[in-house]
């Protein structure tokens, strides 16, 4: 196996000097061992909120640009800490911005996405004999500016270097000791999984767990990274994320919740063709991300189409909407910000009938009611009202827990 290892390490898990000293030493084992070193960091804790506060005191609608100028500042400052601590102990380290590694990325300021690494530094700086620790999250436009990937994209950026420099093994560590059936902290009785696949993670990740960015773990599978993500707190080992072959399939692996939604009800549309156009395409031009689509028969021969956006891109999505009216044709326009979505995910679910009615007897079951339903084969999901996803989320899960009862295990193969 090749023996560089990339490591990832979270806001948390370098949060102050103490933590960064545990992460040097962490650090330190695995280069002793004999391993080249990649390490990325994020902000240290709440870096990244504080920086965005500190904006919004300059101005309510800064511009992205200069928005992303600041932002990276964060990461760089991780880097160069825990860099200066591994010169404490002994080692060779270096601290790397993006523009220094040649992490080149679209020009989507706060969310950009990376479309080229270039490895010539990384490769002379591991001749050297150096670990190498990178400022995740940020990325270079063509343009020469600094861009940032969206939050939580440091994963992102080890799982894209680990991909370049075919590593043998990218560790994601953060400050909870694997991925759980759901989040521990709200459902107290959730169980750690040793073993889970790409596609149910991807489904886990972009359903709102937020133990792993989603562009993070579609890479990983596209490029087949060998992914564990740990606690840089304690040795426990993980959960280990891998293709689906010898991986056990549950017909629901875990849950998700997630209170970033905001729906827009677009009401009284033509029924004809090149409607569903006229709305989303405009959303599509200014980049931002749809997910729900629910088209229903409104009164007489008019269409109503509902969606979930961002809360944050809400007011974005409403002007978009509003600008386009006239060519649109809608009657009336309407927002609800009071929802959260909760899903259940198992690539297993497809071949398991009854998941689905298993889910609405759950919720149906703790009083609570559902707004919107999606399905696909391997997750289903609903949206209610906020102030009862903590209830839905246990009520779920308990309905579940014992086809979560069975361990993942890893074959001789694997």
């Amino acid at each position: 196996m090749n023996n560089l290892i990339v490591q990832k390490y979270g806001g948390t898990s370098v949060a102050n000097a103490e933590r960064i000293m545990n992460v040097a030493r962490r650090v330190s084992k695995s280069a002793v061992a004999g391993n080249q070193m990649v390490v990325v960091v994020s902000a240290q804790g709440h870096t990244t909120d504080k920086l965005l506060e500190k904006a919004r005191g300059i101005s309510a609608d800064a511009n992205r640009r200069e928005l992303d100028m600041l932002l990276v500042t964060g990461e760089q400052q991780s880097a160069a800490l825990l860099a200066m601590a591994l010169q404490s102990l002994g080692h060779s380290a270096i601290s790397l911005n993006a523009a220094q590694v040649g992490i080149e990325a679209t020009s989507v300021h706060y969310n950009a996405q990376i479309k080229n690494i270039k490895t010539e530094r990384l490769h002379a700086e591991l001749e050297k004999g150096n670990i190498i620790v990178v400022a995740g999250f940020q990325g270079i436009n063509r343009f020469g500016d600094m861009t940032t990937l969206g939050r939580g994209a440091s994963d992102t950026t080890a799982v894209a270097l680990a991909a370049v420099l075919k590593a043998g093994l990218c560790e994601i560590y953060t400050d909870v000791d694997g991925i759980y059936t759901a989040d521990p902290r709200i459902v107290s009785n959730a169980k750690k999984i040793d073993v889970i696949s790409y596609d149910v993670m991807l489904e886990l990740a972009s359903s709102g767990a937020g133990v792993l960015h989603n562009r993070a773990v579609e890479m990983a599978k596209r490029y087949s990274v060998n992914l564990v993500l740990r606690s840089s707190l304690n040795e426990k080992p993980g959960t280990h994320i891998k293709e689906d072959s010898g991986v056990e399939q549950l017909s629901v692996s875990g849950l998700a919740i997630d209170r970033n939604v905001a729906r827009v009800s677009v009401t009284g549309l033509p029924d004809k063709p090149g409607v569903a156009h006229s709305i989303f395409h405009p959303l599509a031009a200014e980049k931002l991300l749809v997910d729900i689509i629910l088209l229903s028969v409104g009164d007489g021969d008019k269409r109503d189409y509902c969606f979930t956006v961002h809360k944050q891109d809400l007011k974005t999505a409403c002007e978009i909407l509003e600008a386009n009216k006239s060519k649109i044709g809608y009657e009336s326009l309407n927002t609800d910000e009071n929802l959260a979505k909760l899903t259940i995910v198992g690539a297993g679910m497809a071949n398991n009938s009854g998941v689905a009615s298993s889910m609405f007897e759950a919720l149906y079951e703790c009083g609570v009611n559902i707004e919107t339903i999606s399905t696909s084969e391997i997750k289903i999901t609903v949206l209610i009202d906020e102030r009862h996803i903590t209830k839905a989320a246990k009520a779920v899960h308990d309905k579940f827990e014992p086809m979560m009862s069975v361990d993942f295990e890893e074959t001789e193969e694997s």
